[in-house]
C-alpha cells in the first residue's frame, strides 16, 4: 500500500517534522495514534490550557497530520483524528496487553457487530461487542456487507453492554454517542469516530463504515498482545 507521506513534497515533509518538534505536539500525536479525541479530552490528558490545546490542533492540522470532525452525537463537540498513514516511525509504538476487546456502539446492530467480527478474523485476542441501547436485530444491511469479508452475521443479535466488562477488557468506542455516554465510567477507552451507517441506510455508507472500521482494526492490531 502507497502511503500518504510518499506522495508529500520535501516542503510538505519538513513541515510535518517541524511541526512534531514540539513535545506537546508530539504528546497529541501520541495519543491520537490509536484513538480518536476531542480537544478537552487532549487538555485533560495533558494537562494544557484549552487555548494551548487549539493552537496545537492548528498547527498539526496546517501540516496535514490530523484532521477534525464533528461529533455525530453531540454536535457541538469535535473530535480530532490521526490521518491514514500521516506518519512512519515518528510515533512512540502503543503496546497494549489484554485478555479480551469489547467494540461498542449504541444500538450494536452495525458498527460493533462488525468490527469484533473483523478483529476475530486476525488477532488471537476474542472480541465481543455490545451496545449501550441495543436494537431488536443487526442491520441487514450489516449482514450483507459483513459477507464481503466473509464475515456471517445471520445469527448474530445486539446485546446489552455489561457493565463489569468495561473493567477488564480493552473498550473500543465506535460510536460518538457510546464514547461521549460513557465518559468517565473509567479511565480513557479507545476510541474511533465512524458515523452510523444507518442514519443513511444505504449499501455505500454500510461499506464506508466497514472498510473504516477494518483499516482501524489492522492498524491496532499488531499493537495489543494477549495477558501471559
Amino acid at each position: 500500500m502507497t502511503t500518504e507521506v510518499s506522495h508529500r513534497s520535501l516542503g510538505d515533509r519538513a513541515t510535518a517534522h517541524a511541526a512534531l518538534a514540539d513535545p506537546h505536539r508530539l504528546a497529541i500525536v501520541d495519543e491520537l495514534r490509536i484513538s480518536d479525541r476531542s480537544p478537552s479530552e487532549l487538555a485533560e490528558s495533558l494537562g494544557l490550557a484549552s487555548n494551548l490545546i487549539a493552537h496545537h490542533i492548528g498547527v498539526l492540522e496546517g501540516a496535514r497530520l490530523i484532521d477534525r470532525l464533528e461529533s455525530h452525537g453531540d454536535r457541538r463537540r469535535r473530535y480530532v483524528r490521526l490521518r491514514a498513514h500521516a506518519l512512519t516511525e515518528l510515533t512512540r509504538p502503543a503496546h497494549l496487553q489484554t485478555a479480551e476487546v469489547l467494540f461498542v456502539c449504541t444500538a450494536n446492530s452495525a458498527r460493533s457487530q462488525l468490527a469484533a467480527a473483523l478483529w476475530n478474523q486476525v488477532h488471537v485476542v476474542p472480541a465481543q461487542s455490545a451496545g449501550i441501547q441495543p436494537a431488536p436485530q443487526v442491520h441487514p444491511e450489516a449482514v450483507r456487507v459483513a459477507r464481503r469479508f466473509d464475515i456471517d452475521l445471520e445469527d448474530a443479535r445486539p446485546r446489552a453492554l455489561d457493565p463489569h466488562q468495561l473493567e477488564s477488557a480493552l473498550v473500543i468506542t465506535v460510536c460518538d454517542q457510546a464514547h461521549e455516554a460513557l465518559t468517565g465510567a473509567r479511565p480513557p477507552f479507545v476510541h474511533w469516530s465512524i458515523p452510523d451507517p444507518a442514519k443513511g441506510g444505504d449499501e455505500k455508507s454500510f461499506q464506508l463504515a466497514a472498510d473504516r472500521i477494518a483499516r482501524r482494526v489492522h492498524e491496532l492490531a499488531p499493537l495489543v498482545a494477549p495477558v501471559p
